[in-house]
């Protein structure tokens, strides 16, 4: 499915694209040579065996199901943690209601990447995590107790987004957040606002996790064939787009400023809370790189993947392993990130914020490495347009 940005779209619905050298080369990824679990040699040409079946089962039943059952777990304790704090609103309810919150939109970037099948018809990852929030329409709900939060209209009301706002963005410190749920004037319409969206969350994962235990599951692994519509091919794209579009560009790449010349730190994943966006991209960093070698959640035990893949391909570049080069350009970014300060210090208090915009560049290396060499070798088409200039 083609993905044609329009000029500004912010994170998930302003994204302003400016050229890259993503594909600079202009190398088009050859045609399938055909067979289900077929390949080719990244060095000489000869066709290899790849059982694409095996890691398709390998990434369902040890990575995709998995992260979405700790995911909902997450949030039966974020909701419990929530009941705490409804009935009496105080310090220590607070402050367990924010640790299960972060809990949880950590767990969020574990499950954020698998946008397939029921997640893609339910536009899963618009729906939980649109940012940045719309403050004044979040407000307005509140104020009216009249909204409808199945609207596509309200995705930046709602979600992870929202939730941040409600928890650490309602006042300048603590006391006058407390003050706001503690006040009988406006304690109930937040508290309920806040029920509505965590509800909203957890219906929306459920039932599309529901819908990979119920059948789904067998249609992703048995479509395992190598072309545009099998599964292996739509979800490289998938998950390339995923690191390109969401992690790279809308977790740094918008914030920084990168493809409008401004800066713009109120962007940030997470705003109200700071140095949490840097939590949540090393989260999500992570994800990526276990799902790239088929690490097993929650385990370091691996099955086949798109490292050993790209091993039984025997593909090489500049002379080094394609997959050792991945991972070793994802180690790049996460050692330059973890360096940083609070991605909103980094953008607010250096100008130019070097230092940031440094490790968005490392960053950015792994997108041609898979965008490029990698499909390239799997014979796989790049199946999304956008305005990088690839």
């Amino acid at each position: 499915m083609k993905r044609i940005f329009p000029i500004a779209f912010l994170v998930t619905s302003l994204f302003i694209w400016a050229c890259s050298n993503d594909n600079s080369d202009g190398t088009t990824p050859p045609d399938s040579n055909g067979g289900s679990n077929g390949g080719t040699a990244g060095g000489g040409g000869s066709t290899v065996n790849f059982d694409r079946g095996t890691m398709l089962a390998n990434w369902a039943d040890n990575i995709i199901l998995p992260s979405f059952e700790a995911f909902l777990g997450s949030v039966s304790v974020l909701k419990s943690d929530f009941g705490a704090f409804q009935n009496n609103p105080d310090a220590t309810t607070l402050e367990n209601l924010r640790a299960s919150w972060l809990d949880s939109y950590k767990g969020w970037q574990r499950i954020s990447m698998f946008e397939i099948g029921p997640a893609e018809q339910d536009g899963l990852r618009l729906n939980v995590n649109t940012y940045p929030t719309d403050v004044a329409l979040v407000e307005q709900y509140v104020a009216s107790g009249t909204y409808d939060l199945a609207l596509p209209s309200n995705r930046d009301a709602k979600g992870f987004p929202a939730l941040d706002y409600l928890l650490n963005g309602l006042g300048e410190d603590e006391q006058a957040i407390l003050d706001i749920y503690t006040r009988a004037s406006s304690g109930p319409k937040y508290l309920k606002y806040f029920e509505d969206v965590l509800t909203d969350i957890e219906s929306r994962v459920q039932t599309v996790a529901d819908a990979w235990q119920g059948g789904y599951r067998n249609t992703f692994v048995q479509n395992d064939g190598a072309s545009a519509t099998a599964s292996v091919d739509r979800f490289v794209n998938d998950y390339i787009f995923y690191y390109e579009k969401f992690l790279r560009a809308g977790k740094m790449g918008i914030p920084l400023g990168v493809f409008t010349g401004t800066p713009a730190p109120n962007t940030l994943e997470a705003y109200y809370q700071s140095g949490v966006g840097n939590e949540l991209f090393l989260e999500g960093l992570d994800a990526v790189q276990d799902f790239f070698n088929g690490t097993h959640f929650g385990s370091s035990q691996q099955g086949e993947s798109l490292a050993s893949y790209l091993q039984e391909l025997n593909s090489v570049k500049d002379g080094a392993a394609l997959d050792e080069l991945i991972n070793a350009q994802f180690d790049m970014a996460r050692d330059m990130v973890e360096a940083l300060q609070a991605f909103k210090t980094e953008i607010e208090e250096n100008s130019p914020p070097t230092d940031m915009l440094l490790a968005y560049d490392e960053v950015q290396r792994a997108v041609p490495l898979m965008k490029v060499d990698m499909v390239s070798a799997m014979s796989i088409a790049i199946d999304f347009v956008d305005a990088d200039g690839d």
